[in-house]
């Protein structure tokens, strides 16, 4: 069954109610998903993308109800994982000499997946356009990290219609297709579950990316997504919400999250919450245990929240597995400014703790006191926990608050940890950059030293990041110089 979209552009994709796993297991879909491709037919008649292989025949034999296939003029793929082009062996099949239009980098994803180096794969870069007759054309845009090295999306003429690809989507299955027919709090809440856990690692390049296709004043009708719905009514504005969350996103929200064996460091978690809601009634405070919890939810709160506090019971001298893992994810999302601390009960040592701040530091936050408790806290440690939290409610505070109340300790029993440096710098302004500065890429994590400078790109040793021409390119994925952040050599190296 197809959908009409606008004038002469009809949806043929898949709604996939049942889908709980995405990535692997990696993300959760509990509002399903949708896989959305789209026909165009105009002088000339192209498919946008497929839908995940798993659906392939049934896409196959609803799009061959829709249109004979032979007439199919062009196929586009704005990108080449299995869920946008799964389907693409099984359509190949019945039209092997079809045009492929997509990156130089599909290229080499699609032939990796499909195994047919011989189809007819046509390239395209920024800029590149595609006559479909009647006076309009498909405007090819690259979007490389968004979040693929193949990514790209197209914009047809005259309709004003951006496909989008992965970007301002969300896994959302509803019946209805378009944003303005579907419940807008449900909508959102996806939309930024969908960025924080996918995209937040690429928001420099979120920003730089929207920024450069704005400036090409294009109209935009309609934003057509790979996943979830169509925006049709007032499409800018999941434009202008991405680069809101791109900006180093935060709200008056602190997140707590944890693991424990005895529930000691549960007793924690909650006493320090109650003594962040004393000083600070406005600040919204979450509390999530990670063995009992969706780690994508908390992941989204994660990216809502200024301040974090991460607690695990100490096991073997180290965390529980579960904070592990919740603290490799965290790092690899890259979050800024933002801050945190660690908590946790302990027997014999607290190395737990120690071990949670220092990973914290590494992930780039802005590092605050932690908090340990000896053995099931008691009354004189559930209080110097609830005051710990005022602590952090104070430091942590957007806006003004009561004045401090006295502090108390206990030391036999709670044993507040050393504060450790604060790991993020502040970005120097353009110009100002140290001569010896070392910097990191964003995206990809890969390191310009000027000692080395980059032989490949004829910048010579000992070039400052100042020097180096505006067209260089990171070696590591392909992206301009406005994704480099400053860090020292030893640090990054």
């Amino acid at each position: 069954m197809s959908i009409h979209v606008k004038n002469n552009i009809h949806w043929v994709g898949q709604r996939d109610w049942e889908v709980r796993d995405f990535h692997g297991t990696e993300y959760k879909t509990h509002k399903g998903t949708s896989y959305n491709s789209y026909l165009i037919r105009e002088g000339k008649n192209v498919l946008i993308d497929t839908v995940d292989h798993k659906f392939s025949r049934e896409f196959v034999q609803n799009l061959a109800a829709e249109i004979d296939l032979a007439s199919i003029d062009f196929v586009v793929i704005n990108h080449a994982e299995e869920d946008h082009a799964g389907a693409l062996t099984e359509l190949m099949a019945r039209i092997p000499d079809t045009p492929i239009y997509c990156t130089h980098n599909a290229i080499d994803s699609i032939t990796g997946h499909h195994h047919h180096p011989e189809w007819n794969f046509q390239p395209v870069k920024t800029g590149d356009s595609l006559d479909i007759g009647n006076g309009k054309q498909l405007v090819f845009i690259e979007t490389p990290m968004l979040h693929w090295p193949d990514s790209m999306m197209t914009y047809m003429t005259e309709d004003a219609v951006l496909f989008s690809n992965d970007a301002f989507g969300q896994h959302y299955c509803d019946e209805h297709l378009f944003n303005d027919e579907v419940d807008q709090t449900e909508l959102m809440e996806q939309c930024q579950r969908y960025y924080a856990n996918i995209l937040t690692p690429f928001s420099p390049l979120v920003t730089a990316k929207i920024k450069e296709v704005l400036g090409f004043n294009l109209p935009v009708s309609m934003v057509a997504t790979s996943h979830g719905i169509v925006w049709r009514e007032d499409p800018t504005q999941i434009i202008l919400k991405y680069l809101e969350w791109a900006d180093q996103y935060q709200e008056d929200r602190i997140t707590l999250f944890y693991d424990s064996m005895s529930n000691n460091t549960r007793m924690m978690a909650d006493a320090i919450a109650q003594g962040i809601h004393e000083v600070d009634p406005g600040v919204a405070v979450k509390i999530f245990n990670v063995a009992r919890h969706d780690k994508n939810e908390i992941l989204t709160q994660v990216f809502r929240s200024k301040g974090i506090l991460v607690g695990s019971s100490t096991m073997n001298n180290v965390m529980m597995p579960k904070v592990a893992g919740m603290l490799e994810e965290i790092t690899g999302l890259r979050f800024r400014n933002k801050r945190a601390s660690a908590f946790g009960s302990y027997g014999w040592t607290g190395g737990a703790v120690d071990r949670i701040q220092t990973r914290l530091m590494d992930a780039g936050f802005d590092i605050s006191i932690s908090l340990k408790a000896k053995w099931r806290p008691d009354g004189s440690a559930l209080a110097e926990c609830r005051e710990h939290g005022r602590r952090l409610a104070r430091q942590w505070a957007l806006h003004p608050l009561e004045a401090p109340r006295p502090i108390t300790t206990t030391q036999a029993t709670v044993v507040p940890a050393p504060v450790m440096a604060k790991a993020p710098q502040a970005t120097p302004a353009a110009g100002e950059w140290d001569d010896g500065q070392a910097m990191l890429c964003t995206v990809c994590q890969w390191v310009y030293d000027p000692a080395l400078g980059e032989p490949d790109q004829l910048v010579a040793p000992g070039t400052p990041w100042a020097q180096v021409p505006d067209s260089f390119l990171c070696p590591g994925c392909g992206i301009g110089k406005e994704v480099f952040e400053p860090c020292a050599v030893e640090a990054c190296v």
